[in-house]
C-alpha cells in the first residue's frame, strides 16, 4: 500500500522544533495530522458533512481533545481501567482548541463538523494542551474544509524576566505568567491564563511575543496545505430571500434602534420590546406566510436587532440599559448570610448574583487527579454552577456542563494567586448563580474573595473581575469599549474580555475575539478601562469587608500541623492503624501522616480546640526524644534487686539504680516504689553504644549533709 507521507518541520527557539507529519495515519478523516514536540505528539483529526441541517444558521462544531494513557505508559485508575468521559483539564483544552477556530469558520458553512485531537505519545516536559490548537489546524487547513484559518495556539512564560514559547513543566514552576495565546497570521483571537500580579503592559507585551511566534506556525500549515494540495469543497447551506430581507430592515431597524436608544436597564421588558418589533411585523404577513418563511424572518430580524443596537452604541455613546461606555453596574454584596457554612457571600452587580460558600476540609478531603498528563492531587477547588432560573429559563440538568467549568477554572485561576501560602486546608469554593445578565464568572471571583475573607482564612487581598466588551465598525472606524457588558452587549459585540486581579495587577484573563483586525492601542484601552473598573468594584468589597476575619467559624475544623522523625511515623500508626484509631476516636479528630523526604508531616483537624491539643500532646509525647539533663516524669515498669526501670517516654525505659534514688543509702528500692508508681526522675547518661539510658532521683533532691556526730 503506498502512502504519500508530508511533513513540515520549524524552530521555535532554543533548538527546539515541531513537526507536523499527514498522510501516515487516519486517512479516511477529511484531515488528518500528528504533531510532533520531543517525544510529545498528537493525533488531530476532522470530518465534517457534506450538507447542512435543515434550517441550521449557527455553527454546529464539536471539539474534543482526549489522552490516551497509553501516551504516558500507565492504565487508567478507574474501575473500568479505560478512558471513558472527558476530565476536567480535557473539557479545558477543548475549548481552548474550540474558541480559537470558531470564528474562522465562513459564517455561511453550517456542516455539523467534527475535530478530535488524541495524546498518543507524552513527554513528561513538552505539555500537549499547547501543541493541540495547531494540530487541529492543521489537519482543517490539509482538509477540504473551508476554513479561513489557519491558526495556532502558544504557551508564554516569562522566567526572570524572559519571555518563552512553550516552557517546559519546570520552567513554569519559575514563571509569574501561565497565558495561552491563539492567533492567525493577522490577529489575535482567543487568550486565557493566569498571572502573579502582572501589569497591563506586561500583559501586551506577552500577546506580541506570542502572536510573533504563531505567525511562523501558520506560515508553516500555509506551507503543508500547498505541498498537500487539496480544492476546499463547495457548499451552499444557505437560502435567502433578499425582498423578505429588505421588508424587514425597511420595517425594523428604526424600531429596533429607538428601543436601543431608550435604555433600558430591565432585561426582560427590554428583550420584550424587541420581540414585539418582529410580531409586529409577522402580524404584516399572511398565515401561510408567515409560517413558510418563519426561520428566515427570526435569521433577517435578528440581524436587524443587532446592527440596530451596535449602531446606536457607537452613535449615542450609551448602553442598552442606559449607562455610559465605561460605567459599572449598581454593586451590593453580604457576607456571613449562611449561618452554618465555613464561610459565604452574596455578590450582585445588576442582574448578575452569585451566592458562594466556601468549605474548609482535612487532607483526606483532597480531589484525586488521575491523567495522562497529571496525576496527584489538589487541594483547591472551585465550582461553578449555572442553573437555568438564573436566566428565567427552562432547561433540563443534565450535569456539569463545558462552560461551567471553563467559567470556575477561569475563577480559581483569578484567586489562588491570593492563597496563603502552605495552607493546611483543602479548601472548596462554590459559586451558585442565583442571576444571569452579563458576567456571572467574574461574579463569582468577586464573590469568592468575600466568602473567603469570611472563612478567616488569611488571603492578601481582595481579587475583582470585569468583562469587557468592544463594538467596532470597519467602514466607519467608530469603536467603543464596553466595561461590566450585559449579556447581549456579549451576544452582539465582537470582544469578550474578562479581566481579574488585586489593586497591584491582574491574576488572570480570558478574551474571546470574534472580528479581525483589532489593534493593541485598542486593546491596551480596553485593558485601563477594565483597571479602573477593577478598582471600582476592589473598593466595594473592601466596604463589606476589608480584611479576612481574624479567626475561623466556630465550627470549622481546625488544623494543626507538625513534623516528626521518619523513624516514628510507625510509633504513631501502631500496628494496623491501631495507635492513630484509638486516637482519633478519643479526641473526635482527623489525624493524616505524609511522608516528605526524611520527615513524616502530621495533619491534625477538629472542631473541638480541647481536644485538637490533646490529640496533639499525645503525638509529641509519642514521638519526643528523650534528651540528658531533661526531667521526666516516668512510670515503674520493673522493680529489682538493683534497681527500677522507669518509662519516661512511650516505649522509653531507663535504669534508675538504687544508688541514685537518694543521697540517703536505700538498702531495698523495693520497699520505697512498686510498679505503676509515678517518679520524676532526671535523665543523666545516655549509653553511645547501646543506648541504654541512666535515669537519677537524688540529682533532683537537695543533698543532705552528712551527720558526721553519729
Amino acid at each position: 500500500m503506498s502512502m504519500n507521507v508530508i511533513t513540515k518541520t520549524f524552530d521555535i527557539g532554543d533548538g527546539r522544533t515541531i513537526t507536523i507529519e499527514t498522510g501516515k495515519l487516519a486517512k479516511q478523516a477529511d484531515g488528518s495530522v500528528v504533531v510532533r514536540m520531543g517525544n510529545t505528539m498528537l493525533l488531530a483529526t476532522v470530518c465534517a458533512k457534506q450538507e447542512a441541517g435543515e434550517n441550521v444558521d449557527f455553527m454546529p462544531l464539536t471539539v474534543d481533545y482526549q489522552e490516551k494513557f497509553a501516551a504516558a505508559g500507565r492504565i487508567p485508575g478507574s474501575f473500568h481501567r479505560r478512558e471513558a468521559k472527558l476530565s476536567d483539564y480535557e473539557i479545558l483544552i477543548s475549548r481552548l482548541i474550540d474558541r480559537a477556530l470558531r470564528p474562522l469558520f465562513p459564517d455561511d458553512f453550517h456542516a455539523e463538523t467534527q475535530v478530535i485531537v488524541n495524546l498518543i505519545s507524552l513527554d513528561k516536559d513538552v505539555l500537549p494542551d499547547a501543541l493541540a490548537a495547531l494540530a487541529a489546524s492543521s489537519a482543517l487547513a490539509v482538509s477540504d474544509i473551508p476554513f479561513n484559518g489557519p491558526i495556532s495556539e502558544v504557551r508564554v512564560g516569562r522566567i526572570n524576566g524572559k519571555f518563552k514559547i512553550n516552557p517546559s513543566v519546570t520552567e513554569l514552576e519559575q514563571s509569574d505568567m501561565d497565558i495561552m495565546v491563539a492567533a492567525s497570521e493577522k490577529d489575535i483571537n482567543m487568550v486565557e491564563g493566569e498571572m502573579k500580579e502582572i501589569s497591563e503592559q506586561d500583559m501586551i507585551e506577552a500577546l506580541k511575543f506570542a502572536h510573533e511566534h504563531i505567525k511562523i506556525q501558520c506560515r508553516a500549515q500555509k506551507e503543508l496545505a500547498a505541498l498537500v494540495n487539496k480544492a476546499k469543497r463547495e457548499y451552499c447551506h444557505e437560502k435567502h430571500d433578499e425582498e423578505l430581507r429588505k421588508a424587514i430592515w425597511a420595517f425594523a431597524y428604526d424600531k429596533c434602534y429607538a428601543i436601543a436608544r431608550e435604555g433600558i436597564a430591565n432585561k426582560k421588558l427590554r428583550a420584550e420590546k424587541f420581540k414585539a418589533i418582529k410580531e409586529e411585523f409577522v402580524a404584516t404577513l399572511t398565515p401561510e406566510e408567515a409560517e413558510e418563511k418563519a426561520f428566515l424572518i427570526g435569521k433577517y430580524y435578528h440581524e436587524v436587532e443587532k446592527k440596530a443596537m451596535r449602531d446606536c452604541v457607537l452613535n449615542e455613546r450609551r448602553r442598552l440599559d442606559g449607562r455610559v461606555l465605561d460605567e459599572i453596574r449598581p454593586i451590593w454584596c453580604e457576607t456571613d448570610y449562611l449561618p452554618s457554612t465555613h464561610g459565604s457571600a452574596i455578590f450582585t452587580r445588576g442582574e448578575t448574583q452569585s451566592l458562594t460558600t466556601v468549605t474548609l476540609g482535612t487532607k483526606m478531603d483532597e480531589q484525586i487527579i488521575d491523567g495522562a498528563v497529571f496525576e496527584g492531587t489538589s487541594r483547591f477547588l472551585l465550582h461553578y454552577n449555572f442553573p437555568p432560573f438564573s436566566t428565567g429559563e427552562v432547561k433540563p440538568m443534565r450535569g456539569t456542563g463545558r462552560r461551567e467549568i471553563g467559567h470556575g477554572n477561569l475563577a480559581l485561576r483569578a484567586i489562588k494567586q491570593v492563597l496563603p501560602e502552605n495552607l493546611p486546608y483543602s479548601l472548596r469554593i462554590v459559586s451558585d448563580i442565583l442571576e444571569s445578565n452579563g458576567s456571572s464568572s467574574m461574579a463569582t471571583v468577586c464573590a469568592g474573595s468575600l466568602a473567603l475573607m469570611d472563612a478567616g482564612i488569611q488571603i492578601k487581598e481582595h481579587v475583582s473581575g470585569i468583562a469587557m466588551g468592544l463594538i467596532s465598525d470597519r467602514e466607519t472606524g467608530k469603536y467603543a469599549v464596553l466595561s461590566d457588558i450585559l449579556g447581549d452587549e456579549d451576544h452582539l459585540g465582537d470582544m469578550d474580555f474578562k479581566v481579574c486581579g488585586t489593586s497591584k495587577g491582574i491574576t488572570a484573563c480570558q478574551m474571546d475575539i470574534k472580528v479581525d483586525g483589532m489593534s493593541y492601542e485598542i486593546l491596551a484601552e480596553a485593558l485601563e478601562q477594565a483597571k479602573r473598573g477593577r478598582l471600582h468594584i476592589l473598593a466595594k468589597l473592601n466596604e463589606t469587608i476589608s480584611q479576612p476575619r481574624p479567626d475561623l467559624k466556630p465550627f470549622a475544623p481546625r488544623i494543626v500541623t507538625i513534623e516528626i522523625p521518619n523513624e516514628f511515623i510507625g510509633a504513631v500508626i501502631g500496628p494496623g492503624g491501631k495507635h492513630i484509631q484509638e486516637l482519633q476516636r478519643e479526641t473526635n479528630t482527623v489525624i493524616t501522616i505524609e511522608e516528605v523526604g526524611n520527615i513524616g508531616v502530621v495533619e491534625i483537624a477538629g472542631s473541638n480546640k480541647e481536644m485538637l491539643e490533646k490529640a496533639l500532646n499525645r503525638i509529641k509525647t509519642i514521638t519526643a526524644v528523650a534528651e540528658v539533663g531533661q526531667t521526666y516524669d516516668g512510670i515503674v515498669k520493673k522493680i529489682t534487686t538493683f534497681g527500677a526501670f522507669v518509662e519516661i517516654l512511650p516505649k522509653k525505659e531507663g535504669l534508675l539504680h538504687v544508688s541514685e534514688y537518694d543521697w540517703k543509702r536505700t538498702d531495698d528500692i523495693s520497699k520505697e516504689l512498686k510498679e505503676g508508681d509515678l517518679v520524676q526522675v532526671k535523665l543523666v547518661e545516655i549509653d553511645s553504644k547501646t543506648g541504654k539510658m541512666k535515669l537519677s532521683r537524688k540529682a533532683l533532691l537537695p543533698r543532705t549533709p552528712v551527720n558526721k556526730s553519729k
